[in-house]
């Protein structure tokens, strides 16, 4: 390849893009798509193997051979994650009309740091958040600005909300002077089942993860309000200042739902910035489910992911404010993006919402999706993983050769393999920690791992709409036969 061909934006670069997006897509196509089993089972040492010639050689090979060895050494030994039978974690298969949105936005190119680099994906950004507020019924006085997922969505929540309570409580101007003496006082609230990135962020943010004060959850793994309202007390009468409240609207185990009204009115009972991470759960706001997110809407701010059940490519998310002046936090303007005329003038500005500077333009994917489908077929879409996961519930339930752990709140369902009802908890945590990795090596299914009450158990997250209950039950089988040759193995060493 020449220059011309290399670039859009001559003849000789419109032809060559044409011929580039056909070999892609054949390649996805015919080695990744089209496969039988959701894995290749190859181990790390066999796919290191495939890259023991330079990754950087000195000349290159040509576009058409260098497509060709990513889609025998990266795209066949890939997670096959539109395969029905791939059902591990919360990583969808992507709809079309979001593959075509991401093909064209990476074409584009336009970065959402200012509006000169990105004039009318800035407007669209806008108009898609302005459309989840609505979704959410959140104030009308309320913002948003898209995220690389939860993570970042978690983290500046709880960024925007420490900045707000010191310069409340402790008159520090966070942004220019640092945290005050006082910050070793800070606790935020979550339940034990929420996600991580809360004492991830309380790291990031200069608290230490000794800040996170979590709640117990009760039999349905949903946050214990009796059990927060004698910790709230607690801190009340302690020297700790508690400055934030999360939610969850789907846990990553269980997808359980917190009791998100509640939850509000101890937020606003203590002053608490209250953020509810939705990144798992928020697609039930379309749904004729959506009373279960009643509450959402009193959040100070929410976190919503695509990339789970909206069905769009990584990366995709959203971080919504109930009210858009909160984003003064943590705004900033720099001459060469964003000078101070320009919020004078009017002029969109992004940059001073985001953790990020240079930003893809991810809305363009939920928009075309949105467009092509409408609210009513995304939702059919998400209801049809709901009752999909009540039917393997009740098949697994059914099994003697299964335990269910717990009846679904959304498509998560956890379970263990148990082939003999004596055995032991230690026992059965050794066989399905051993099948987990017998399965990966299998590759007829991609099944999950997680720990309950420290026995290792495994998860099905049933987030393909095309998938059947003969794919579970299907599944279920390659868990048997690899928990009999487990136990071949184990006989054989005993």
């Amino acid at each position: 390849m020449t220059g011309d061909d290399l670039f859009l934006g001559s003849e000789a670069g419109a032809t060559a893009y044409r011929e580039a997006m056909q070999l892609a897509t054949d390649a996805v196509v015919n080695d990744f798509a089209d496969a039988e089993n959701p894995y290749s089972g190859r181990s790390p040492e066999a796919l290191a193997e495939d890259f023991d010639e330079p990754v950087i050689p000195e000349t290159g090979t040509g576009l058409e051979a260098a497509i060709d060895e990513a889609a025998t050494r990266v795209l066949a030994h890939s997670v096959g994650t539109s395969n029905p039978q791939c059902a591990a974690h919360l990583q969808c298969p992507p709809m079309i009309p979001g593959l075509a949105a991401e093909a064209m936005l990476t074409a584009a190119n336009q970065s959402l740091d200012s509006f000169d680099q990105a004039p009318a994906a800035t407007v669209l950004e806008e108009e898609v958040v302005d459309a989840l507020c609505d979704l959410f019924d959140l104030p009308a006085a309320s913002d948003g600005v898209f995220t690389s997922g939860g993570t970042q969505s978690n983290f500046q929540a709880l960024l925007l909300a420490r900045d707000r309570y010191c310069r409340r409580r402790f008159g520090r101007d966070v942004q220019s002077g640092g945290l005050p003496p006082a910050a070793e006082s800070l606790r935020l609230l979550c339940s034990e089942d929420a996600h991580f990135t809360g004492e991830q962020a309380a790291h990031h943010l200069g608290l230490g993860e000794d800040a996170v004060v979590t709640v117990p959850t009760d039999e349905d793994r949903r946050m214990d309000t009796d059990a927060l309202d004698a910790i709230l007390a607690d801190l009340e009468t302690g020297d700790a200042n508690p400055f934030a409240l999360v939610g969850t609207a789907g846990t990553t185990d269980f997808g359980s739902i917190d009791p998100l009204d509640e939850l509000a009115d101890r937020a606003a009972e203590y002053d608490l910035w209250y953020h509810v991470d939705a990144a798992y759960g928020g697609a039930l706001a379309l749904t004729g489910y959506d009373d279960v997110l009643g509450g959402i809407e009193r959040a100070d701010s929410v976190g919503v992911d695509f990339h789970k059940l909206f069905y769009q490519p990584i990366s995709c998310g959203a971080f919504l404010l109930g009210d858009g002046d909160d984003f003064e936090w943590m705004a900033r303007n720099a001459a060469y993006l964003n000078p101070a005329d320009h919020d004078e003038t009017g002029v969109p500005n992004l940059v001073a919402k985001s953790v990020q500077t240079t930003r893809r333009f991810d809305a363009l994917k939920p928009y075309v999706a949105f467009r092509a489908i409408g609210r009513e077929g995304m939702a059919a879409l998400v209801e049809e993983t709901l009752d999909l996961a009540r039917d393997a519930a009740s098949l697994i339930e059914g099994a003697t050769d299964f335990e269910l752990l717990h009846e679904p709140t959304l498509n998560a369902i956890v379970f263990r393999y148990r082939p003999r009802e004596a055995m032991d908890e230690r026992a059965v945590s050794r066989l399905n920690a051993d099948v987990r990795e017998r399965l990966l090596r299998d590759g007829r299914a991609v099944v999950a791992r997680t720990d309950v009450a420290g026995v290792t158990s495994l998860k099905f997250t049933l987030l393909n709409p095309t998938a059947t209950l003969d794919d579970v039950a299907s599944m279920l089988d390659v868990v048997r036969d690899c928990g009999a040759a487990v136990a071949r193995e184990q006989e054989v060493v005993t």
